[in-house]
């Protein structure tokens, strides 16, 4: 077949699957399984084959590290070393351990357990957050937590890109011994050379190409940094993967991380796509009845990690119900863990037929685990009894972090209502697409990002459904409409305000979605007024009356007639 009507072929059927697993509420991720699966070597009917799929299906693994890495920078994780770290770092270590002690006390070789024990560590945060969310339990104590856990999963599941390789490689635990301490000594000098690069080099780039204002350019750029990275360690032998997660921390450190996570997220996901895509095309139904009982044993032992998790997270201070409804979140399979099946496949460190038991394993998990996240609440009932949190754990658990306020654009509106803001202690974060302006506010000590805050992916990655108020200070009437529009599809629960050059612009951005849009030419005509008054021996409650009238009757009582452009 044409590679081309191939193309198209994965296409159509990838519109097709997707629309109907959006409209069912299910994973992304299984959608394309599903995919991979129909248009594969062991089903019926047509087969996609193009050389060059393996290879950009490769990327995907590289992108989506390279996002994990820019969420983890150094400093962010300093600031996680205590909760997060460490019970992300036991719960990773102790499963793999747990179950690759169990395989191997059950025939199979060292390498094979452990492999197969790092795969069952893996937790999806895809189907954790999107069914907490569904569910209204993604604020809750044990949502934040759990999906907190399995977000750091992948972070700590980078060293398996560098031992997993070594595995295959190496013959005799002399020669492994050696392989590891070579591989180490690799990932050591990878990550010297990546840090003091970036570190050199990559802010001064990026300020470089902001100058420029061109999305092109900048997109141009972040493609180069990804690339690069994961070709130095490549280089070096390890895998590409470990080189965009290196990259990523170090961009992470940067006022360039949310512009940078918003123009890599069409590469990542599609990739990602086809990655999982390829993760399909290796599942064999013809094996299923020879392996059925193998892999659902599999599935078990990986659900069993739920006892692991309890434990070490009853053992940080959590309430006992709580340490249940944790542990059951991350039950279910992560796509993480295809990754690492994947390369443990291409390394030969376990044959097909093991790799179809793990794969089956971890796709029954994942169908059990949406059941176990749904219903998390009875199960753990169930369970234990209810224990009452401690004071100093309602303390640290109870509630949101504080109201977060979204401020569009540095200029001279926005950088007063940011000193404003901070003298009352208020967090906020600030987008501008000027470097120069973004520079000023690191300067004045204030969150000040490069970006552009009507782009919806940069939205996402800041989390602005999250904030407690929108402000909108850019200058451009287009600028702000836009901005104003894009807030109002992301988080249509945040409340707007606008700055507003007149009242014609003010009500077009009313209609777009803000709550209150001053017009600037306007009230500063009232404010004046109001001096001219107070001056008049005017009482001030009745300045202050007269003038919120107007602003209530949105300023038609000063222009009932129109006003040129010249007059105002």
């Amino acid at each position: 077949m044409d590679h081309l009507v191939q193309i198209i072929l994965l296409l159509a059927v990838s519109v097709t699957v997707m629309v109907a697993f959006q409209r069912l509420h299910i994973p992304s991720s299984l959608g394309y399984l599903l995919v991979g699966l129909i248009l594969g070597p062991h089903t019926a009917g047509p087969t996609v084959h193009v050389s060059e799929f393996k290879v950009l299906a490769e990327f995907g693994v590289v992108f989506l590290l390279f996002s994990i890495g820019l969420n983890y920078s150094l400093p962010q994780l300093h600031a996680m070393r205590h909760q997060i770290l460490g019970l992300g770092t036991a719960q990773v270590a102790l499963t793999t351990a747990a179950v690759a002690t169990l395989l191997w006390m059950t025939g199979l070789s060292p390498a094979v357990a452990f492999v197969i024990g790092a795969v069952f560590a893996q937790s999806s945060s895809t189907i954790i957050g999107r069914q907490l969310a569904e569910q209204g339990e993604d604020a809750t104590p044990h949502g934040r937590l759990g999906l907190a856990i399995s977000v750091f999963q992948d972070v700590t599941a980078v060293p398996f890109l560098i031992l997993i390789p070594v595995l295959g490689a190496a013959t005799g635990m002399n020669a492994l011994a050696a392989e590891l301490g070579w591989a180490m000594a690799k990932a050591v000098l990878a990550f010297t050379l990546v840090f003091y690069a970036a570190r050199w080099a990559l802010r001064p780039l990026f300020r470089l190409v902001t100058e420029r204002r061109s999305a092109e350019l900048f997109t141009l750029t972040v493609l180069l940094v990804v690339l690069a990275a994961a070709w130095t360690t490549n280089s070096l032998g390890l895998s590409l993967a470990f080189g965009a997660f290196l990259a990523g921390m170090m961009l992470g450190e940067t006022e360039f991380r949310h512009q940078v996570e918003s123009s890599i997220r069409p590469f990542r996901d599609v990739l990602l796509g086809l990655f999982f895509v390829g993760i399909g095309m290796l599942i064999d139904p013809s094996t299923l009845p020879r392996i059925w009982h193998w892999a659902l044993l599999g599935a078990l032992l990986l659900l069993s990690k739920v006892v692991v998790v309890a434990v070490i997270v009853r053992r940080s201070g959590i309430d006992t119900l709580g340490s249940w409804r944790t542990a059951l979140l991350l039950a279910v399979g992560g796509e993480f863990g295809f990754a690492l099946l994947a390369i443990a496949l291409e390394s030969n460190v376990i044959d097909q037929e093991v790799g179809q038991i793990v794969l089956t394993s971890v796709l029954f998990s994942m169908i059990a685990g949406v059941l176990l996240i749904r219903y998390n609440q009875a199960i753990a009932t169930g369970l234990t009894k209810p224990v009452a949190n401690t004071p100093a754990l309602a303390d640290r658990l109870a509630g949101l972090p504080p109201p977060q306020v979204l401020i569009g654009g540095y200029g001279r509106v926005g950088h007063t209502i940011a000193v404003l803001l901070k003298s009352s202690d208020v967090d906020f974060v600030a987008f501008d697409t000027d470097p120069t302006r973004v520079q000023q506010g690191l300067t004045d000590g204030h969150t000040v990002l490069y970006g552009d805050i009507a782009d919806a992916d940069l939205l996402a990655a800041a989390r602005a459904e999250r904030a407690g108020l929108a402000i909108v200070t850019v200058d451009s009437h287009a600028v702000a409409l836009r901005t104003v529009a894009a807030l109002r599809l992301h988080c249509p629960h945040v409340p707007i305000i606008a700055r507003a050059r007149d009242l014609q612009t003010s009500s077009a951005l009313i209609d777009a979605g803000a709550i209150h849009a001053y017009p600037e030419a306007i009230e500063s005509s009232l404010r004046l007024g109001a001096t001219a008054l107070r001056m008049l021996r005017i009482p001030t409650v009745d300045i202050d009356q007269m003038l919120q009238d107007i602003r209530d009757g949105d300023y038609e009582p000063v222009f009932e007639t129109p006003v040129k452009e010249d007059d105002q």
